[in-house]
Protein backbone atom coordinates (compact mmCIF):
# COMPACT_ATOMS: atom_id res chain seq x y z
CA UNK A 1 0.00 0.00 0.00
CA UNK A 2 1.35 3.46 -1.22
CA UNK A 3 1.76 5.66 1.91
CA UNK A 4 -0.86 8.01 0.26
CA UNK A 5 -3.08 5.41 0.87
CA UNK A 6 -2.68 4.82 4.44
CA UNK A 7 -3.18 8.47 4.40
CA UNK A 8 -6.40 7.80 3.36
CA UNK A 9 -6.93 4.58 5.47
CA UNK A 10 -5.83 7.24 8.82
CA UNK A 11 -8.01 9.62 7.29
CA UNK A 12 -10.95 7.41 7.43
CA UNK A 13 -10.84 6.17 11.08
CA UNK A 14 -10.14 10.03 11.66
CA UNK A 15 -13.54 10.86 10.14
CA UNK A 16 -15.18 7.59 12.06
CA UNK A 17 -14.18 8.77 14.74
CA UNK A 18 -14.84 12.20 15.05
CA UNK A 19 -18.44 11.24 14.13
CA UNK A 20 -18.48 9.07 16.93
CA UNK A 21 -17.18 11.51 19.07
CA UNK A 22 -19.37 14.40 18.12
CA UNK A 23 -22.17 12.01 19.06
CA UNK A 24 -21.47 10.82 22.32
CA UNK A 25 -20.51 14.40 23.46
CA UNK A 26 -23.60 15.71 21.49
CA UNK A 27 -26.14 12.99 23.37
CA UNK A 28 -24.17 12.51 26.90
CA UNK A 29 -23.78 9.18 26.14
CA UNK A 30 -21.91 8.28 29.28
CA UNK A 31 -25.42 8.95 30.94
CA UNK A 32 -28.24 6.52 31.27
CA UNK A 33 -30.24 9.18 29.60
CA UNK A 34 -27.99 9.96 27.05
CA UNK A 35 -27.36 6.17 26.10
CA UNK A 36 -31.09 5.85 25.83
CA UNK A 37 -30.97 8.63 22.85
CA UNK A 38 -27.70 7.52 21.17
CA UNK A 39 -29.51 4.30 20.76
CA UNK A 40 -32.92 5.61 19.89
CA UNK A 41 -34.24 7.02 16.28
CA UNK A 42 -33.03 10.49 17.71
CA UNK A 43 -36.39 12.08 17.30
CA UNK A 44 -36.46 13.93 20.13
CA UNK A 45 -32.95 14.35 21.69
CA UNK A 46 -32.44 17.00 24.58
CA UNK A 47 -30.83 20.31 23.54
CA UNK A 48 -26.78 19.73 23.41
CA UNK A 49 -24.40 21.23 25.20
CA UNK A 50 -22.33 24.03 24.36
CA UNK A 51 -19.43 20.91 23.58
CA UNK A 52 -21.43 19.05 22.57
CA UNK A 53 -22.87 20.73 19.71
CA UNK A 54 -19.64 22.15 19.19
CA UNK A 55 -18.19 18.40 18.57
CA UNK A 56 -21.06 17.64 16.03
CA UNK A 57 -20.38 20.35 14.04
CA UNK A 58 -16.46 19.71 14.25
CA UNK A 59 -17.54 16.00 12.92
CA UNK A 60 -19.80 17.76 10.13
CA UNK A 61 -16.75 19.68 9.33
CA UNK A 62 -14.47 16.69 9.02
CA UNK A 63 -16.94 14.98 6.78
CA UNK A 64 -17.12 18.18 4.65
CA UNK A 65 -13.34 18.40 4.39
CA UNK A 66 -13.06 14.20 3.64
CA UNK A 67 -15.14 14.63 0.69
CA UNK A 68 -12.12 17.23 -0.81
CA UNK A 69 -9.70 14.96 0.69
CA UNK A 70 -10.60 11.64 -0.57
CA UNK A 71 -11.23 13.38 -4.26
CA UNK A 72 -7.92 14.90 -4.57
CA UNK A 73 -6.14 11.73 -3.14
CA UNK A 74 -7.75 9.33 -5.76
CA UNK A 75 -7.08 11.69 -8.71
CA UNK A 76 -3.12 11.89 -7.49
CA UNK A 77 -3.19 7.80 -7.24
CA UNK A 78 -4.86 7.29 -10.17
CA UNK A 79 -2.68 9.67 -11.91
CA UNK A 80 0.63 8.18 -10.42
CA UNK A 81 1.43 10.81 -8.72
CA UNK A 82 0.03 9.86 -5.25
CA UNK A 83 3.35 10.12 -3.71
CA UNK A 84 4.24 13.52 -4.63
CA UNK A 85 0.79 14.10 -3.07
CA UNK A 86 1.66 12.56 0.39
CA UNK A 87 2.60 15.79 2.11
CA UNK A 88 -0.16 17.98 1.45
CA UNK A 89 -1.94 14.38 2.39
CA UNK A 90 0.55 14.42 5.66
CA UNK A 91 0.08 18.32 6.50
CA UNK A 92 -3.61 17.84 5.85
CA UNK A 93 -3.98 14.71 8.19
CA UNK A 94 -2.03 16.03 10.78
CA UNK A 95 -4.14 19.47 10.70
CA UNK A 96 -7.52 17.58 11.37
CA UNK A 97 -6.37 15.84 14.36
CA UNK A 98 -5.17 19.40 16.05
CA UNK A 99 -8.63 20.75 14.52
CA UNK A 100 -10.73 18.32 16.38
CA UNK A 101 -9.85 18.70 19.74
CA UNK A 102 -8.84 22.71 19.12
CA UNK A 103 -12.73 22.65 17.97
CA UNK A 104 -14.27 20.96 20.33
CA UNK A 105 -12.92 22.93 22.76
CA UNK A 106 -14.07 26.34 21.72
CA UNK A 107 -10.62 27.67 21.07
CA UNK A 108 -11.71 30.22 18.05
CA UNK A 109 -9.01 31.96 16.15
CA UNK A 110 -6.51 28.79 17.01
CA UNK A 111 -9.50 26.47 15.13
CA UNK A 112 -9.32 29.03 12.11
CA UNK A 113 -5.67 28.89 11.97
CA UNK A 114 -5.71 24.98 11.97
CA UNK A 115 -8.30 24.74 9.45
CA UNK A 116 -6.60 27.04 7.02
CA UNK A 117 -3.47 24.56 7.38
CA UNK A 118 -5.51 22.00 6.58
CA UNK A 119 -6.88 23.64 3.33
CA UNK A 120 -3.01 24.19 2.25
CA UNK A 121 -2.52 20.30 2.35
CA UNK A 122 -5.73 19.85 -0.44
CA UNK A 123 -4.07 22.91 -1.95
CA UNK A 124 -0.34 21.13 -1.71
CA UNK A 125 -2.02 17.90 -3.61
CA UNK A 126 -4.20 19.43 -5.79
CA UNK A 127 -0.69 21.34 -7.33
CA UNK A 128 0.93 17.96 -7.74
CA UNK A 129 -1.71 17.21 -10.06
CA UNK A 130 -0.34 20.44 -12.58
Amino acid sequence: MTSLLQIVVCMTALTFISIMLGAVLRNREWTLDGMKAGLSNRDNLPEATPMGARAEKAAQNTKENFLLFIALAGVAHAAGMGEQATFGAEVFFWARVVYLPVYILGITYVRSAVWGVGIAGLVLMMQTLY
